[in-house]
């Protein structure tokens, strides 16, 4: 986790990459929880996190009502996002993109309940869906 972590700070010092930036380094279930980072964020996105039911999961909480979760999904992959799983996360999948790369994209329509995400590990461990 150290090299991704001091590559992303690296990227942050680019031309051209986001102002104000900031990485944080721990494991999303707990970073989640913080006050700070809890239902502060507007986008989210995540490349080879997990299986969708993780990725969901620990992206939940970040998200503010009306935020976007960006996945990039295999190619043509079928349909792996449950809707009623997803719905247990404030979670609606909204459509399928793909530019060269298929993406799912997820928007957070109500707060997560603050059972999510679950303790590190359990939601790999016994996925929601």
């Amino acid at each position: 986790m150290a090299k991704r972590v001091a590559f992303l700070r690296e990227v942050l010092t680019w031309t051209g990459a986001p102002s104000g930036g900031e990485v944080v380094e721990g494991r999303a279930e707990d970073l989640a929880r913080s006050s700070v980072l809890e239902e502060s964020m507007d986008l989210v996105t995540a490349r080879s996190f997990g299986p969708p039911a993780a990725t969901a999961e620990c992206a939940a909480r970040f998200l503010a009502v009306g935020g976007i979760l960006i996945v990039s999904e295999p190619p043509d992959a079928p349909p792996r996002w449950d809707k009623e799983g997803l719905m247990l996360l404030g979670l609606q999948r909204s459509e399928t993109v793909r530019a060269g790369a298929t993406f799912q994209i997820i928007e957070k329509v109500e707060t997560t309940p603050a059972l999510y995400p679950r303790r590190s590990g359990i939601p790999t461990k016994r996925p929601l869906f």
